[in-house]
């Protein structure tokens, strides 16, 4: 069976995306998460760059203390935003670094643009949470929608523009499933 799954190689490529998708979140949901300090630590520094972002604005914010897997970080006079786990991009950059790898290509052609890819989806990120904490600042009744949905679309939709650039610009035009 794995012989005929190799020889269609869409299917070959949904079956290597999904063992190593799987593979990275269950190592991260049951290994790293639970026994590191990790996901605090990357929303500490995601909540540190927001702030100092926001201060080059003009703006005075505030952060919860780093004693969870939720932090909350806003603009003072707002009620902020929490950002945990689900919201904090790890699951996106593993969802677009799998993509990368189980796509045909060319090892060199990952090496970079796998760390180019990561960045620009923390910038989306970034962006997101500061566009979250601006809204919860000054329309906070359209805060539950945009995160939801507007920005959900978004940063699906950027990493997928990043797949399309991958597989239209870099991976191997000959091994293209």
């Amino acid at each position: 069976m794995l012989a005929s799954v190799k020889q269609n190689k869409f299917l070959y490529f949904l079956l290597k995306a999904g063992v190593l998708y799987t593979l990275c979140y269950v190592l991260y949901e049951f290994l790293i998460k639970p026994y590191t300090l990790l996901d605090e630590r990357f929303i500490r520094s995601i909540i540190n760059q927001c702030i100092f972002l926001f201060s080059l604005l003009g703006y005075k914010t505030f952060a919860s203390a780093e004693t969870n897997d939720v932090q909350v970080f806003g603009i003072d006079g707002s009620n902020g935003v929490w950002i945990g786990g689900p919201c904090n991009g790890i699951t996106l950059i593993f969802l677009f670094a799998v993509f990368i790898v189980a796509y045909p290509g060319n090892i060199k052609n990952k090496l970079w643009f796998i760390p180019l890819g990561i960045l620009l989806v923390h910038l989306i990120n970034l962006l997101r949470i500061i566009s979250l904490a601006l809204i919860a600042f000054y329309a906070p009744e359209y805060l539950n929608f945009n995160h939801t949905y507007t920005f959900t679309f978004l940063a699906y939709s950027f990493v997928f523009g990043l797949w399309m650039l991958w597989v239209n610009k870099y991976a191997n035009p000959a091994a293209k499933p």
